[in-house]
């Protein structure tokens, strides 16, 4: 099962970060997310955010993080958390 929790608003190439913004719920280190938009459609495990240059555990609504990503992401991908059923 899988509930959004946000979208990408930008993305660094350079370095693979997409800023996730979390609209609702929250993600952790650990969680399994899909990305998906018009050419992004992967899951990947959280294994890096944050937050101005400051590694977090947990983001929460309402935060914008840095998100160490897999592939390439665009502006305007939704993100969501893979929760088990």
């Amino acid at each position: 099962m899988e509930e959004e929790i946000g979208k990408i608003t930008h993305f660094f190439s350079k370095i693979n970060v997409g800023v996730l913004e979390i609209t609702k719920g929250n993600v952790r280190i650990g969680d399994t997310i899909h990305i998906k938009g018009h050419t992004t459609d992967y899951y990947q495990k959280v294994q890096s955010m944050q937050v101005e240059h400051v590694s977090v555990e947990l983001a929460e609504e309402g935060m914008q993080v840095g998100l160490k990503v897999e592939s390439s992401v665009r502006e305007g991908d939704m993100v969501f958390k893979v929760t088990e059923v």
